[in-house]
């Protein structure tokens, strides 16, 4: 980031990584740092072309937590990792991005109930999924 306006005001997009990988039993459970790596390099094409929800470009953060620490960032997409629960770092990254468009992919009913208290949307895991 340059620190222009644009940027500043450019949405957010905020992944929780393990919802999102957890939700398609294709065998994440046997490589969590690979699983959290395929998806973030999925994110890349996200974060360019954005969602329904918050047309690209995009910030992304996905956030990791667990054994899927250690996933590196790409110039497209940062990668947060959890020091205890994801969940709070996803709560914290959506309330620090309370003054722009903050879009939060999870299906935790209640990390989406915490997150829209500061504003941001939710969407389900299939949003980042297809295409």
């Amino acid at each position: 980031m340059t620190g222009d306006k644009s940027e500043h005001l450019r949405p957010v997009l905020i992944v929780d990584g393990a919802n999102v990988v957890g939700s398609v039993p294709d065998g994440w459970w046997r490589d969590r740092r690979g699983a959290a790596e395929r998806l973030r390099d999925r994110l890349v094409q996200v974060a360019a072309r954005g969602i329904p929800e918050a047309p690209g470009p995009l910030d992304v953060v996905l956030v990791v937590e667990g054994r899927a620490r250690g996933v590196a960032d790409v110039p497209e997409v940062r990668v947060a990792a959890a020091a205890g629960s994801g969940d709070d770092l996803v709560v914290e990254l959506a309330g620090e991005a309370a003054d722009r468009p903050c879009v939060v992919v999870t299906a935790d009913r209640e990390l989406r109930r915490r997150v829209t208290a500061y504003g941001a949307r939710c969407v389900g895991p299939r949003a980042v999924r297809e295409g």
